[in-house]
């Protein structure tokens, strides 16, 4: 109808769209739900926090109170003094048990991981009868407390009229470093791709330049971390130690030994203080190296080192 009125303004005429790019409104969350929201991170840093506190905390005061001018360890503290490290330093006795083991984690390192990287290759790339047997009694002695073995040690070299040395001590920390080795060395070869090794045979490649080429290149964190864990079991092995050790000390025997005197705890502290930093310095060291050599520029060759590459 012609004379019909139009609609009133507003009613009938369409919104404009929204613009496609128009921010979306924002969601008001509330203050329970944000907390809830960052509990999982607060919580694992905690955790991370007191793992570390608990790992670490101990060496730490060790460290500190090395340089206290005081014998005991004790609050208040007394004064700075380098004096501790200097009576460590005067100790004959420090000196040659601290010498003693290193000649010997040296010596027992370089055999297990020779011996421990072949037993892993025979282990993980050959087929005969009784593999599994064999990988068992390996596992087995992982799991024998360390004064068992030293005792068992003991026993041994007695029957057969061996005189105890740092001969029978190197030999004992062989026994339970060697299947650390396997372990770690075997568990890099498991999740290393054959195919790899089947191409360069095909190619024309001997089996020493296989594994001098194509194997040692992709298990070198496994051997490297292999390295790390013999040496530090030997260093740090006490119980075998003494009981297989007759009158040559490694320095964690010549520490019990001294620590009957309580004046002696300072000098214990330096000489502990100085071991623990050079053994961290060796880690960064061997992680400095395998980055050079693989020539990356982040963290998994630190990872790789620690964990022996099974990841």
């Amino acid at each position: 109808m012609a004379g019909a009125a139009a609609p009133p303004a507003g009613l009938g005429a369409r919104r404009p769209a929204a613009a496609a790019d128009d921010p979306p409104p924002p969601v008001h969350r509330s203050l329970g739900h944000r907390i809830r929201g960052r509990l999982p991170g607060l919580a694992g840093g905690l955790l991370v926090a007191f793992v570390m506190l608990v790992l670490f905390g101990p060496v730490l005061m060790l460290a500190l109170f090395s340089f206290n001018d005081s014998s005991i360890i004790s609050l208040p503290w007394e004064g700075f003094t380098t004096k501790w490290y200097e009576e460590a330093w005067a100790n004959g006795q420090a000196r040659d048990a601290v010498a003693n083991s290193l000649i010997v984690a040296t010596v027992v390192m370089v055999l297990s991981v020779v011996l421990g990287t072949m037993a892993a290759w025979g282990l993980t790339r050959l087929r005969f009868r009784g593999r599994g047997m064999v990988a068992g009694l390996n596992g087995a002695v992982l799991v024998v407390p360390w004064l068992i073995i030293g005792v068992a040690g003991l026993i041994f070299f007695s029957q057969l009229q061996v005189q105890l040395s740092l001969t029978t001590i190197t030999l004992m920390h062989l026994v339970v470093t060697f299947p650390l080795v396997v372990a770690i060395v075997s568990a890099g070869l498991v999740r290393f791709q054959r195919s790899l090794e089947e191409a360069a045979i095909d190619l024309g490649a001997t089996q020493l330049q296989m594994l001098r080429y194509v194997v040692l290149p992709q298990i070198g964190p496994s051997i490297a971390a292999a390295s790390i864990f013999a040496f530090a079991w030997s260093f740090n092995n006490f119980e075998i130690s003494f009981f297989t050790g007759g009158f040559e000390q490694t320095f964690p025997v010549w520490v019990f030994s001294i620590l009957r005197q309580s004046e002696n705890l300072p000098v214990v502290n330096a000489v502990s203080t100085v071991i623990a930093a050079a053994q961290i310095l060796a880690v960064f060291a061997g992680w400095a190296l395998m980055k050079r050599l693989s020539k990356s520029d982040d963290d998994e060759s630190l990872t790789g080192l620690l964990t022996g590459g099974t990841r």
